[in-house]
């Protein structure tokens, strides 16, 4: 696939400057939305992500958020990348990344409402970022990890989540927990589906493309729904 978009540079609240995948959206503009990369950073299937929300209507930005620690970082699915992954997840600072989210935000807010997206890693973040920042129209998140730490925080706009049922990593008692705050709350939802974690991505082993298709559908119909 041949990307459309296009690295730039933004400061976020600390006035540090990170890269960024940026990718005007084709067609009549829908709105703008905010991506959050896996924890193996803004790697060509983040980009191709943004390239598909874009040819749906939405400017799209992917903020680089490793690198404060390693710019530029991307990593392989394999054990070495994931090892340096985790070690970068660990090391980051997560009111540094809430502040790129942040700065994303503002730097699509002037052209009308911006939503928010994020998977695995990001699709915690997206979740903390729409409860701790105004501004957000919608949220989709995808198997986000650290969302039921973070049930304190409720977002501030209409988020739904996706959960893979067999998903290693987030069990279901804590995928039942996430579901037990979004049941009582008429602004958000949570969806689980047969799979296991990673499930959006073509480049992983629990790739499982109905339920990446559902997950896509659902998500496009929230943001028309608030657009």
């Amino acid at each position: 696939m041949t990307l459309r978009g296009q690295m730039i540079q933004l400061s976020g609240a600390d006035g540090f400057e990170f890269d960024a995948y940026h990718v005007e959206a084709t067609g009549a503009r829908k709105g703008g939305l905010v991506l959050v990369q896996e924890i193996f950073g803004v790697t060509e299937h983040i980009k191709e992500q943004c390239d598909r929300f874009a040819a749906t209507g939405y400017e799209v930005i992917a903020p680089s958020t490793y690198d404060r620690l390693e710019r530029g970082f991307q990593a392989g699915y394999d054990k070495a990348g994931i090892e340096r992954a985790l070690e970068l997840r660990q090391g980051n600072n997560l009111d540094d990344n809430i502040g790129d989210v942040d700065a994303c935000r503002a730097a699509l807010a002037d052209k009308g409402k911006v939503f928010i997206a994020g998977y695995c890693f990001g699709g915690s973040i997206t979740w903390i970022a729409a409860a701790r920042l105004k501004g957000f129209a919608a949220g989709s998140t995808y198997y986000g990890g650290m969302i039921p730490k973070h049930l304190g925080e409720l977002p501030q706009c209409p988020v739904i989540c996706h959960f893979g049922e067999t998903d290693g990593g987030i069990p279901m008692e804590l995928v039942k927990q996430v579901q037990e705050v979004t049941e009582t709350h008429e602004d958000l939802e949570t969806y689980v589906y047969p799979a296991g974690h990673g499930f959006q991505s073509d480049r992983r082993s629990d790739y499982h493309a109905e339920s990446d298709a559902l997950a896509w559908d659902r998500t496009m119909k929230l943001f028309e729904a608030q657009g």
